[in-house]
């Protein structure tokens, strides 16, 4: 039921808007919790900042503390082991749960939403198959039933790659369309050839007459650390009092705006942290500067979604736009070795540079970070600012992994100027969606049994009204595992002992209650499990069945 959060008759006349409002999703990628302005950032992004003044904020939002899982379950409104992608992309070879590509039983908002008259978009990173071979390895031909792209799962156009990270500045596995492009201006970016082309998709709907679906997926902030050198200039210097002042910072930020409780107190730094005095001036002239290119590329993605947002506003569309923006989950702690003797993995992207000239791939102390040359990530240290005040990165279910921020603008339809704090899930955005636009999920799609929805429609907490969340969610990946019911989160690390903690006092996870509310804790293992059986979760390490 769409209820009183549809537009006017007059207001769907004069946008162009017959039978639900239009729809925008945009995804950052490896962006952490605290990285944007108004959750409680340093980093300049004034249009997500207005967007949230003007919008909701959702304080306890998931993602699936990966890329490519939690792509797969945005799409679909189910589980990442339901829609095919239990793990990453290509098949771990013990079943469908892991198959590494979107499952035929499920259907995507795309082909939802153009069955129900919408026009469908996709602009940047798709990463919910194989895509294309980054090493010549034999993968089926992307389009195909097992390696599907957006034209092949409900989007009438795509300009993006498949791939799950480039070069900015020479992304590999770029198409357009079903063709494979190369990024030949010399002054070519990712970051803005997204937001330029998601703005001319948006020219397109807008003379199209229909509402219309646009998927934007940003690579940033993604390694490598690849920026514009006017951007990098805005931030450096800016960090070379370290990740402890920040952390800080962040955290007194969040809880001045009300986002965290001020009885959560902020997590220790990571034991595998250090202090930054500690480290010689050079060192840490060099750690500010990986930082520094890190929030030029949040910047430069705000930047583009501030373009974004002025084309909405030229075709007159802006008023009945719901526009969503999230990350794919928390800040990334991986660190990219030096690629020393040519063998191990990151000598693949040494090809990947701007024509004629060569890669060089690692954290290399006093290498500047940046162009297209180097191949850099900003490391544990910053993840962990980034992750403000939460524990962990991306590939852990604790909340440094899975917590993003989440800001939604509808103002035809949505309560402007608040704060949710009800738990929700990526899953409950094909709920939201279809719920805004009257559109039915199907129990078929191309002769096929789909699974049925997962997620819950957040439409009712845009209109300003506090609905509980009617089922617990849950979490698997890479053998971490989570439950959450109310304010209760069951939550393992790496097949260790189960924890468990009070999120209503203690969303930081600093006091483990598991050996003294042990009913609580059992019941939730045994919802875990009993969740796992149905979606096809398998104990881990993975273990092929032939």
């Amino acid at each position: 039921m769409r209820g009183k959060a549809g537009p006017t008759d007059r207001q769907a006349r004069e946008s162009g808007v017959d039978g639900g409002p239009n729809i925008v999703v945009i995804l950052a990628d490896d962006m952490g919790y605290s990285d944007i302005g108004c959750f409680g950032s340093e980093i300049r992004t004034p249009h997500l900042d207005s967007m949230a003044a003007d919008g909701v904020r959702f304080t306890q939002m998931y993602n699936c503390a990966r890329c490519c899982p939690t792509r797969a379950s945005l799409l679909t409104g189910l589980y990442p082991h339901q829609a095919g992608v239990g793990l990453m992309i290509g098949d771990s070879g013990v079943g469908p749960a892991y198959q590494g590509y979107l499952r035929a039983e499920c259907v995507t908002i795309g082909e939802v939403l153009r069955e129900r008259g919408y026009g469908t978009y996709y602009c940047g990173k798709w990463h919910a198959s194989p895509g294309l071979p980054l090493r010549g390895e034999p993968i089926a031909e992307p389009g195909t039933v097992r390696n599907p792209n957006p034209l092949s799962r409900g989007f009438d156009r795509f300009y993006g790659t498949l791939a799950g990270c480039a070069n900015y500045f020479n992304p590999h596995a770029l198409m357009d369309q079903d063709r494979r492009v190369a990024a030949v201006d010399e002054g070519y970016y990712y970051t803005d050839a997204i937001s330029a082309r998601a703005c001319g998709m948006l020219d397109e709907a807008a003379a199209g007459g229909k509402p219309f679906f646009l998927h934007v997926c940003y690579t940033a902030p993604h390694w490598p650390l690849h920026a514009r050198a006017a951007d990098i200039e805005r931030y450096r210097g800016t960090y070379r009092r370290g990740w402890d002042c920040f952390r800080t910072a962040r955290h007194e930020a969040l809880k001045g705006a009300g986002i965290l409780s001020d009885e959560w107190p902020i997590s220790p730094r990571d034991p595998d942290s250090r202090d930054f005095a500690d480290d010689s001036p050079d060192r840490r002239e060099w750690e500010a500067l990986r930082m520094a290119v890190y929030a030029a590329q949040v910047d430069s993605m705000d930047q583009g979604i501030g373009r974004i947002l002025a084309k909405l506003a030229e075709h007159g569309l802006a008023q009945d736009t719901l526009v969503m923006f999230l990350s794919d989950n928390g800040g990334c702690a991986e660190f990219l070795r030096e690629d020393g003797d040519g063998k191990s993995w990151p000598s693949l992207y040494r090809h990947t540079a701007p024509s004629g000239k060569r890669c060089v791939v690692g954290n290399i102390v006093g290498l500047e970070p940046g162009p297209g040359t180097t191949f850099m990530s900003y490391d544990l240290p910053w993840a962990n600012v980034s992750n403000s005040p939460f524990r962990l990165y991306k590939h852990w279910v604790h909340e440094g992994g899975i917590a993003t921020p989440f800001v939604v603008r509808w103002p035809s339809g949505a309560r402007g100027g608040r704060l949710v704090h009800r738990p929700c899930h990526v899953i409950d955005i094909m709920a939201t969606c279809l719920d805004a636009a009257g559109a039915t999920y199907p129990r078929t799609y191309g002769g096929r049994e789909i699974i049925p929805l997962e997620g819950e429609s957040f439409m009712p907490l845009l209109a300003g009204k506090d609905t509980p969340r009617e089922r617990p969610l849950f979490w698997e990946h890479h053998g971490n595992c989570a439950a959450r019911d109310g304010e209760w989160k069951l939550v393992r690390r790496d097949r260790g002992e189960w924890e468990l903690y009070n999120m209503g006092r203690d969303r930081t996870e600093l006091t483990d209650l598991a050996q003294r509310a042990t009913d609580q804790r059992d019941r939730l293992i045994g919802m875990y499990g009993e969740w796992a059986r149905r979606c096809g979760v398998l104990d881990w390490p993975l273990k092929k069945t032939s």
